[in-house]
């Protein structure tokens, strides 16, 4: 760490290492910021940082702990945000099991933190050094919340609400292929479910899978992974359909377009299949 300092005898403000510097003079600039992140003022967080000081918003702590931990352990969205907007780094881990601020709001339950660091672009799957996400750290902490126990009622609910919010981030983005089983009931079931991405199969929560493919694996629909799409038609009513080339199938099958994945649609219509009518392949002709 290195200090900019100003001079009493007018000579230019330098930037000097923190071992030369009298820790006097090091703690009479640095408390005020770590007494503001350890009581999460944001007022007082916002004035040290408009002071324009070329203050590290990121400087650390001998754990090697941001302010932006900190507060996000103490629950301060306002806080949060403060350090966020200055560019605070929302993924930095501390040295003493590295920890993210997420990890922070997941295990003190700070649901409403742990929400905007996701929407501030903190990883969800960043691992601490026990190979931890937050959403680990959070379902370790509920195990560990006795059950019926009114004065651990809030915590239970609070850990579930980050639970939930963790899941969601983790899972917005990653498509479904096929649903594999099911287990649990009620509110508590699960399906294993193949990703699109070849990534592990896992076991996710119903609500966080599409209503279509959950339908389908209740009904016993069958699945087929389609390989690409060749053709295109009006169907009955004036549906349109696609015809759709499966990779475990010989045959190519008419779809209806509501069931086919979007993603083949946007390629088929952009590529230069686009647009050609494929009847006259289907009744014999060229």
């Amino acid at each position: 760490m290195e200090y900019l300092i100003e001079w009493k005898d007018d000579h230019a403000p330098t930037w000097v290492p923190s071992n030369y510097i009298a820790s006097d003079v090091v703690a009479e600039y640095e408390t005020p910021w770590w007494n503001a992140a350890k009581k999460a003022d944001d007022s007082a967080l916002k004035h040290l940082i408009s002071s324009d000081d070329g203050r590290d918003i990121d400087a650390v702590d001998q754990d090697g702990r941001t302010a932006l931990l900190f507060v996000a352990g103490l629950g301060s969205d306002p806080c949060v945000r403060v350090l966020a907007e200055a560019g605070a780094n929302v993924n930095h881990r501390d040295n003493r099991g590295g920890l993210t601020a997420l990890h922070m709001a997941a295990g003190y339950v700070r649901p409403g933190v742990a929400k905007l660091l996701v929407e501030l672009g903190a990883d969800p799957e960043a691992e601490d050094e026990r190979g931890r996400t937050p959403l680990d750290l959070a379902r370790e902490v509920l195990k560990a919340t006795p059950k019926g126990n009114p004065m651990q009622f809030a915590r239970r609910l609070g850990l579930e609400n980050v639970i939930k919010d963790l899941e969601e981030a983790i899972f917005e983005y990653a498509e479904v292929q096929e649903i594999m089983e099911k287990r649990g009931k009620g509110n508590q079931v699960e399906y294993l479910v193949k990703w699109k991405d070849g990534a592990d199969n896992e076991w996710v929560k119903a609500g966080l899978i599409g209503e279509d493919l959950v339908r389908n694996f209740e009904e016993g629909l069958e699945y087929a992974v389609a390989e690409c799409l060749v053709g295109r038609r009006e169907g009955d009513g004036g549906r349109r359909e696609y015809l759709v080339k499966w990779t475990d199938k010989g045959e190519a099958t008419w779809e209806p377009e509501e069931n086919v994945d979007p993603d083949l649609i946007k390629d088929f219509e952009e590529g230069p299949t686009a647009h050609k009518d494929v009847e006259a392949q289907l009744s014999g002709g060229s």
